[in-house]
């Protein structure tokens, strides 16, 4: 059963923004300023041109691993698929590390955060090896959460902001564009997600531009969500890394009617759950793929994945600024080089593949 073109909107629009809530408003005050919309849009133009790229390439029903393998033969996709699957494991240390921040500030502040982040791995070891008819149906569910917990957090906490605190515009020059662009590179590669789920969802006609407009529409939240933050925290904005659990607390009406923002905060933390599962269960996707889509190798790669991951993640200590410094800072030139080089790579494959057929077929 193949997820529908509804859920694929569902997902771009309203679930894949929940993951850029936590720590990359923090990260753009203090690259950016008051001009951290700027980086964010370009950000935004550029995801929605490749998720457009992405979805139009996988009109024809074939998974990443067949197109390749039907231009360059299967060990070449094979190990096309393995890099790829390396990628998305790298690219989910930032939301893992954002969930145990999470888990353990928000919630159990008192356990250990061994203790506390433990069963998070549990969880994604158990939706890494579920189908992705199940995944779709979760979305849908996700995406009235995520709608949900965004409005309400933002209707509390609109009346606080002073939006004026954005100007001037432009005050924060190139050079602090330039950083706060490429840093925020670790929360943009939702095409990148999409590419291991080609020829396993329904192609219905126009998908491709209403996919991309999707991914403007939950750039737009972004947007609108960095913007009240900024107008509400301004030169402290940089030491708000849980911003939207504390925006709406400035509400007025707070003290008569007490912290009814945490059923919204809890709706959307909730979605950030599964966000940081997601690049795991991309690549499991994406081996299963290439080494046979059974049942036992989904749960073998489910297991050893998340089991990898946990033991990584010791041995980091869960150290969240040095890990965070090193995938956004260091290491963010290998987002763009997957997020946009893997679909423009299969473009060219594809195009050269369409090529010599019809060469082919004109000579027969």
């Amino acid at each position: 059963m193949k997820l529908s073109a509804r859920q694929i909107c569902f997902f771009l629009a309203a679930v894949a923004p929940a993951g850029k809530l936590v720590l990359m408003p923090s990260v753009l005050a203090a690259r950016a300023g008051n001009d951290l919309l700027f980086p964010v849009l370009a950000q935004i133009a550029v995801q929605a041109a490749l998720v457009f790229a992405v979805l139009l390439l996988a009109r024809d029903g074939r998974t990443v691993y067949a197109m390749i393998a039907d231009m360059a033969g299967g060990l070449i996709a094979r190990t096309a698929c393995i890099v790829f699957a390396a990628f998305l494991l790298f690219a989910s240390f930032v939301p893992l590390v954002e969930q145990k921040l999470l888990v353990q500030s928000l919630f159990y502040d008192t356990l250990p955060s061994y203790v506390a982040f433990a069963p998070f791995f549990l969880f994604s070891a158990f939706l890494c090896a579920k189908p992705l008819a199940a995944l779709g149906r979760v979305w849908d569910v996700l995406a009235l959460l995520f709608l949900t917990g965004f409005a309400g957090i933002l209707l509390l906490s609109v009346g606080s902001a002073d939006y004026g605190a954005l100007a001037p515009v432009g005050n924060a020059g190139a050079e602090r564009f330039g950083r706060g662009l490429a840093e925020t590179t670790g929360w943009f590669y939702d095409a990148a997600l999409l590419l291991p789920l080609a020829g396993k969802f329904e192609y219905k006609k126009g998908l491709a531009w209403k996919g991309a407009l999707c991914s403007l529409l939950g750039g737009a939240l972004i947007l609108f969500f960095l913007a009240t933050y900024y107008g509400i925290f301004q030169e402290i904005a940089v030491t708000q890394l849980f911003a939207f659990a504390h925006m709406s607390k400035y509400f007025s009406g707070i003290t008569a009617l007490g912290r009814i923002d945490y059923l919204f905060i809890f709706a959307i933390a909730f979605v950030m759950t599964f966000c940081a599962a997601m690049p795991v269960q991309a690549a499991a996707d994406a081996l299963t793929d290439a080494f046979g889509r059974t049942k036992p190798l989904a749960v073998s790669l489910s297991v050893l994945f998340n089991a990898a991951l946990f033991a990584v993640m010791l041995v980091f200590n869960f150290a969240p600024s040095e890990t965070i410094a090193a995938v956004t800072r260091r290491l963010f030139w290998i987002f763009p080089l997957f997020t946009a080089g893997a679909p423009l790579l299969l473009w060219t494959a594809v195009g050269i593949g369409r090529l010599i057929g019809r060469k082919t077929h004109a000579k027969k």
